[in-house]
Parts: structure tokens; sequence; C-alpha cells
């Protein structure tokens, strides 16, 4: 268990946090503004060296482990995106050469790579990492040595860094919209099931929160650790709840054993459907069941009918060991490359201080699969669109619900009055 961790469940203990804090067990972080430790003129002094005519980078993925069902498709399209970038002059005249590491589904190995990224193999910056947990790795060590790390993944919210760029959505971007959708729906019970580390914790105390505010009622709360796949008990109380929707805050290989004790239970999307955060058109065909009829939040869907859509599709499709499909978190790892791109030729520079000013006197914009996302230059976060997709028999999404605009970030939901600053500070301060 990390010292956070120990933190917030001693803090639980003691009665130093309410109710609905007592499952959360994440971080949250420096804000991008602020002047944290490690960061600017007090890191180490940096080896990147761009004086010739390439410029290195590192790549960052479990291509073993439990992750590796989703992660190796995003180590995947970063090398395509490299390909594209290449092919077309590189980054400030400079082609990419890059070091891909295996963080193989443990936070610890995660953060001796980043070290190792930036400190022998040079990198200018690092991209990659899925879980909340692989994330929480690698900040201190990028903020230590003022290295730079773009996250493609959706999360929990509650963090920023001038050392981390976020390209997967934040809690208003992803969760929010899924439980404005389950309340249109007129769902009145909700059941959570989770992976038992930082985002699906943090993820459920902020739904726990939003679901009262919404009237709706929470039925029930489970959790299997990340590498477990047996969730018979917990889907054995789910089915006792009845509940009319659950929420899906699991990830990786262990939503196999979560969708195979769901059916064996005699659960059906019919009576009691499943409304996912991490199940994508690569994950849904491995699932080993039908799972037509469920739902997922997400961004971006192979679907989704943009200009720049088609021609990402057919670029992906035909890569070397493809896996046909696209999907939300491989397209975010894909904006990732060319918004560091955008972001370095707008500053003039490889310099991390210089990228950082460029991101916040200048507007970064890049025409992305999913639509025009711009930049928030303050926080690191993108503007998104919010989706919502209903998983049909060719195992893609049928789109039925859209946010009638591209939303803009607000990792600490700083706009939402149902979210209390005590709690939003209680959060924070048991975090460190």
């Amino acid at each position: 268990m990390s010292s956070t961790s120990k933190r917030m469940r001693a803090l639980v203990a003691t009665g130093a946090i309410g109710t609905t804090m007592a499952l959360v067990l994440a971080g949250c972080g420096a804000r991008a503004g602020d002047d944290t430790a490690g960061a600017g003129s007090s890191a180490a002094a940096s080896c990147v060296d761009t004086s010739g005519d390439t410029v290195k980078l590192g790549f960052l993925n479990s291509l073993t482990g439990g992750m590796a069902i989703s992660e190796k498709t995003v180590s995947n399209v970063l090398h395509m995106a490299t390909d594209e970038i290449n092919a077309d002059g590189g980054i400030l005249g400079k082609k990419i050469e890059y070091v891909q590491e295996d963080g193989a589904t443990d936070w610890p190995t995660f953060a001796e790579k980043t070290e190792k990224l930036l400190t022998q193999d040079c990198v200018a910056a690092i991209f990659g990492g899925w879980t909340s947990s692989s994330r929480k790795a690698v900040k201190p060590v990028v903020e230590k040595f003022n290295g730079l790390f773009f996250y493609p993944v959706q999360y929990e919210g509650l963090e920023s860094s001038p050392n981390i760029y976020y390209t997967g959505a934040t809690t208003n971007q992803q969760i929010i919209p899924a439980m404005d959708f389950l309340a249109a729906k007129g769902v009145k019970t909700l059941f959570l099931a989770g992976s038992d580390y930082v985002f699906p914790r943090t993820a459920n105390a902020i739904i726990k929160l939003y679901a009262a505010n919404l009237g709706i009622k929470i039925v029930g709360e489970e959790y299997v650790p990340l590498d477990k796949d047996d969730w018979t008990s917990q889907v054995a109380k789910i089915a006792a709840a009845k509940p009319d929707f659950i929420f899906n805050t699991i990830n990786g290989s262990s939503n196999v054993g979560f969708i195979k004790a769901y059916y064996d239970a005699g659960l059906t999307p019919a009576k009691t459907p499943i409304i996912s955060v991490s199940i994508a058109e690569e994950e849904a065909p491995a699932m080993g069941h039908e799972v037509t009829g469920h739902y997922a939040s997400w961004n971006y869907f192979q679907s989704l009918k943009t200009d720049t859509n088609p021609e990402f599709i057919k670029n992906w499709k035909a890569y070397p060991n493809s896996s046909g499909v696209t999907s939300d978190p491989m397209e975010a790892a894909y904006i990732s490359l060319y918004l560091y791109k955008a972001l370095v030729e707008a500053a003039g520079s490889f310099d991390v201080n210089a990228v950082n000013a460029a991101a916040k006197s200048k507007t970064i914009t890049f025409d992305a699969p999913e639509g025009k996302v711009t930049l928030d230059g303050e926080n690191h976060h993108i503007s998104k669109p919010g989706h919502i997709g209903r998983i049909n028999a060719d195992n893609q999404f049928d789109i039925v619900w859209a946010s009638d605009k591209f939303i803009e970030p607000d990792p600490y939901l700083e706009g939402y009055d149902w979210f209390p600053a005590d709690i939003r500070k209680q959060l924070t301060d048991a975090a460190g």
C-alpha cells in the first residue's frame, strides 16, 4: 500500500474525513501553475541533447501484465503517430527517435523506467501510462527532474502538474456526463463496481456525491484488486440488490472476470445494464461474452462522425500490428504526440520551461479525430466532447447521447456546487 493510501485510511479511521471520503485512495497533486518542489529551475539539470537531427522521446506502456490488454494499442498508436510526424518533417525539423519501455502493470516499475528515460536515455518527453496508479508513480519523478509526461487516459481528476499534460478526460468530461445520461434515463438505483486502486475509489466518491444531488440511490459498492478476476461473490451482491444500472470502473483484464460472473449470475443488459468507463472497441470483443446492449462513456468512438476520423481509422487499420479498431484511449495517445509537437513548435524549443510558457501564452489546438481540441495552458488538460455509446452486435458503439458542445476541463470540479470546497480541501490535504 502506498503512503498516500495509508494516510487516507488513517484519516478515515480517526474520523478526519466524512463517510463519502472513506473510500478515496487518490492523491490530488499540485496544480499546474503552482511552484512545486523539483519543477523549473530547482530541478536536476536536463541531459536532453537536441543538437543533432533527431529528438529522443520515451514511450512507457504496460506491454505485459493485466493492463497489457489495453496498453499495447496505446504503444502502437504512438509508433504510428511518430511515423506520421517523421514523414512530415519531424518536430522543429528533427525526426523523432523513441525509446520504448514496459511498465509491466507495476507502479514501482513505472517510476524506475521514468527515471531511466529522463536521466539515462535523456528523452525530451515521455508518453504513456494508463492507470492512475501508474501516473501517480511517474508524477514525483518527472517533477523532480523537470521532465514532461503526456498521459492519455480518462481519470478521476483532482490533479494537475506543471510536468504532466492530460489528453484523456477528467471527471467533468466523462463521469459527470455518464451520470447526467443515467438521470435522464430515469435511473433511480445504481451499483458501483470497481478495481481496488486510485481511479475507481476516487471516481466513486465523486459519483456518490453527484448521485445524491441527482436523486439516484447507491445500493452497493464492491471492489476487486486490479490483478484479480474473480467477481463471483461481488456480482452475487449486485444480483441481490437489483439495481437499475451498474456503474463499472473496473480496468484491464479484470473486466473479463466481471463480465463472466455477471452472466453466470443470470444478469442481462435488458434488466441490469452496465455503463463502463474503461471498456472500449478493443476490449468489448475480448470479454469472452457478447456485451451487446451495455453502455460506455467516452469522448471518442470509432463510430464518431467528424471530418478527421475517417482518415485516422483508415491509417490505423493499415498500420502494422494494428488491433483493427480505434478507441478513446489510443486516440487520446495519438493526440498527445501531436499536442507535444504543437507545443514545441509554438515555443520554438524543446526546453520544458519554454514549452510550459507557450502553453500559457498561446492558443494550442489540434484537429483530432474527436474534433478540434484546445489546450488549457493553466491546468494542462484539453477540451473534449462527451459521448455515451451503446454496444452493438459488431462490438462497435451506437452513440445515444452527445454533449451539445466541447466540455472545458475542470479537474478540481470548482464549477459544481454539489462538490463543496471543504470536501475538495479534505481530499487535497489528505492526499498530500
